[in-house]
């Protein structure tokens, strides 16, 4: 691991302990297990490390979806990618709450669609390949079309996660989100 990695996980780990503001670069250094000249080195503050926050969470994505959602059938891909997503958000809810909060106190929340331009192809290449077999219909612009999808997907999921405490019905909201993105995508 090398030393913003480190950086990087030992902030997380102290933004999740003491929060955002309460939490001090000399407390990111002192678990990071480096000098604090080294911090300065990768961050002019302790705020910009978020965008590498909000890196390591679309990897921890990115990896679940490379894993578990790999049908060709786009009915279960749909399914697949909803399960990720939810499950993931679900997991790491405070460090989701953590880089919403984080970003929204810097100019990095500009920064968030480049942050997630690897999960849009991700996206799209799955569209493409969907489209290929006839079960996607065509899209003028199928980038645009996977960054509705997964904002639809996130959105649905920080909804019932990070918002609001009633997980009750989180199978039929599911379901309700699968059944909607089968039909907009659908050829």
């Amino acid at each position: 691991m090398d030393k913003k990695e480190k950086i990087t996980k030992a902030a997380i780990e102290t933004f999740l302990e003491k929060g955002i503001t309460k939490a001090t670069i000399s407390d990111i250094v002192k678990k990071a297990g480096i000098a604090q000249g080294t911090f300065y080195l990768y961050f002019p503050s302790k705020l910009d490390v978020m965008p590498s926050i909000a890196q390591e969470m679309l990897q921890v994505i990115l990896a679940s979806l490379d894993e578990k959602a790999n049908s060709t059938d786009m009915d279960e891909l749909i399914e697949q990618m909803v399960d990720v997503v939810f499950d993931v958000t679900r997991e790491y809810r405070e460090l989701s709450k953590l880089i919403y909060a984080g970003l929204a106190q810097t100019t990095h929340i500009q920064e968030w669609e480049n942050i997630y331009d690897p999960l849009y192809d991700w996206i799209e290449d799955k569209l493409h390949q969907g489209q290929e077999n006839g079960q996607v219909r065509k899209f003028k612009n199928s980038k645009s079309i996977a960054k509705i999808i997964i904002g639809t997907i996130e959105s649905s999921a920080e909804q019932l996660f990070l918002y609001n405490d009633n997980h009750m019905q989180v199978n039929e909201h599911k379901n309700e989100l699968v059944q909607f993105l089968r039909i907009a995508i659908k050829k």
